[in-house]
């Protein structure tokens, strides 16, 4: 049965494939297809795993000392039931051999569907028994991690992304999850939760994939393998569609493309506006492997590389400071002399650290220790990346970038601590460049009311539009709650962006806007008639954003400025900025 559920569109494009649900607790586990051919050893894997769980509650229950609690024993036995149960493998297998899911997820998609039965039992004790259920296959996932671990790599299978029929649909997804997937190209995906601008919704722009979020039990309502149409310019999801809309679709998705292909086309032209202004296009990247694809889509630089990707997904604590120095030295190699801005570890509230380092993994709120005030309470960790983007800099154009700064004495003592890594590589022999320019991220309300103290300290600024916004509305991105208060064009923020545009600017220190607004094409005209010139974004959006600067004039732009921002009313304010289409 057709029918259509609706949310926020936070990523364009058209897709059409077949759901592949992702529960949250199966998010816990490792996703990926196995090789044709590999069903077999598989199948062995999971046989193996419930076979060490069987044995594990055998030891456990010969162990009992003989005063223990008849209750105890009853227990052992209904899970070796449990386990016992040939239907508890059936689907499993089933997946394995018709999906080549892994046995892992494979056996977390059977939990998720008895978790969902028992739910809808009334009875309160039979429904208690769920857990049983739970704690029985948490046992035989324990089993299989233990085995994946003996791995000696994990190899993802690679799905041609144009061809593949894959569409995540999940209660929500967190960027290092997102990440995870990645490896999968699916081709969109489909949350319950998430507002426009959280990091999920961003990594869904940044992989160019049409997503929507915000999508009220999208999860309980679409089945696993539902035909699905994500139409991500209205935020819409079509399940089951018929063939007259699937026609429709397909038409669509091919006249996007031929727009793509367009696009490619200036690649190589300069980036200049009417009047002759020249304006510098950066990216954004989380992997130093992210560096040559932005190269090729003709970045000048990478204005924000967010270091604390490489710090998550790993099992093995966090990267020291060779391994960093690596991977900063590969991206700034691979940008030729172009500038890389590497933000110092930013972690948040919904970008925990993944690691077995218990002191680095927590919730964070927004307004908790995040960015560089957990830099500051990890002197040791800080000082170690330090080391590392400074030994990066020898060679070439590497460049410090510290985030979520407000306070004088922040400021202070991360200098003091840049001079003390300076000082270690000194000691060792190290080169590196002493010259190095050293950033701030504008991102919080505080930072813009003392600017004249970061244009004191710092080379150069960069304007985090995703957290000032957050942070002056006073709006969690991530709580779906509240995501239709965030606006980009609040009259605040954009004071604030401008103070900060012509303040630096007076006193000849450059700044760009790495965070959303710079990748969203409709607001370019906006961000030039500020004055800005230095813009950062995924590349994906790298030549979107060009074919609109290629079309505008600044100089006629900022003569209407003025009356934008002096204007308060929504829909009066919003009339001047379409009005800019025109100019």
């Amino acid at each position: 049965m057709t029918f259509v559920i609706s949310g926020l569109s936070v990523s364009n494009g058209v897709a059409i494939g077949r759901a592949l649900t992702i529960s949250s607790a199966s998010l816990e586990v490792n996703h990926r297809f196995i090789q044709e051919g590999e069903e077999e050893q598989e199948l062995q894997r999971l046989f193996d795993a419930f076979e060490i769980a069987k044995k594990e509650l055998f030891d456990l229950k010969k162990s009992l000392p003989e005063d223990a609690p008849e209750e105890m024993e009853a227990f052992l036995e209904v899970h070796q039931l449990i386990l016992d149960d040939p239907e508890l493998q059936k689907k499993p297998i089933e997946l394995i051999k018709k999906r080549r899911l892994n046995a892992a997820w494979a056996l977390t998609t059977e939990l998720d569907d008895l978790l969902d039965n028992f739910e809808t039992i009334e009875d309160p004790y039979l429904k208690e028994r769920g857990a049983d259920f739970r704690q029985v296959i948490e046992r035989v996932l324990v089993a299989l991690q233990d085995s994946n671990k003996k791995e000696e790599t994990t190899k993802y299978q690679k799905l041609d992304r144009e061809n593949s029929e894959v569409i995540i649909v999940a209660q929500d997804i967190a960027p290092h999850d997102m990440l995870r997937f990645k490896e999968l190209n699916f081709c969109a995906f489909v949350t319950d939760l998430g507002g426009k601008n959280s990091h999920t919704a961003i990594v869904a722009r940044s992989l160019d994939i049409p997503a929507a979020v915000g999508v009220k039990n999208a999860s309980m309502l679409i089945k696993q393998d539902d035909w699905l149409i994500v139409d991500g310019d209205r935020g819409v999801v079509i399940i089951d569609p018929p063939q007259i809309v699937l026609d429709e679709y397909r038409h669509r998705q091919a006249e996007l493309r031929l727009a793509k292909n367009k696009l490619q086309l200036l690649k190589h032209t300069p980036t200049q506006t009417l009047d002759g202004k020249k304006i510098v296009l950066m990216a954004n990247i989380e992997m130093p492997e992210d560096a040559n694809d932005a190269l090729t889509k003709g970045a000048l630089g990478i204005g924000l590389f967010r270091s604390e990707f490489l710090f998550m997904n790993r099992l093995h604590g966090i990267p020291d400071e060779e391994e960093q120095y690596k991977a900063y030295a590969q991206t700034v190699i691979a940008m030729h002399g172009m500038p890389v801005n590497i933000r110092t570890i930013d972690i948040g509230a919904d970008k925990n650290l993944d690691t077995e380092v218990e002191t680095i993994t927590s919730d964070i709120s927004p307004l908790g220790l995040r960015g560089i005030r957990w830099s500051l309470s990890e002197p040791d960790i800080f000082l170690e990346q330090l080391r590392a983007i400074l030994r990066a800099s020898a060679h070439g154009k590497a460049q410090i970038l510290i985030p979520m700064l407000a306070q004088v004495n922040e400021i202070e003592q991360t200098f003091e601590l840049i001079d003390q890594a300076k000082k270690q590589l000194d000691e060792r022999g190290i080169a590196y460049n002493p010259q190095i320019r050293v950033g701030a991220m504008i991102e919080l309300p505080a930072a813009v009311f003392i600017l004249p103290v970061f244009l004191k300290y710092f080379d150069f600024l960069s304007i985090g539009t995703n957290d000032l916004i957050q942070y002056t509305l006073g709006i969690d991105r991530a709580d779906s709650s509240v995501a239709h208060l965030y606006d980009p064009l609040h009259p605040a923020i954009l004071s604030m962006i401008y103070k900060v545009i012509h303040d630096s600017q007076d006193v000849g220190k450059s700044v760009s806007i790495c965070g959303e607004m710079a990748g969203d094409s409709k607001l370019t005209r906006l961000l030039i008639a500020m004055g800005l010139t230095d813009f950062s974004m995924h590349a994906s959006q790298l030549l979107t954003v060009k074919r609109e600067l290629l079309k505008s004039d600044m100089g006629k732009l900022q003569q209407a400025l003025n009356k934008i921002l002096t204007t308060y009313e929504p829909q009066v304010q919003a009339k001047l900025i379409a009005d800019l289409s025109k100019v």
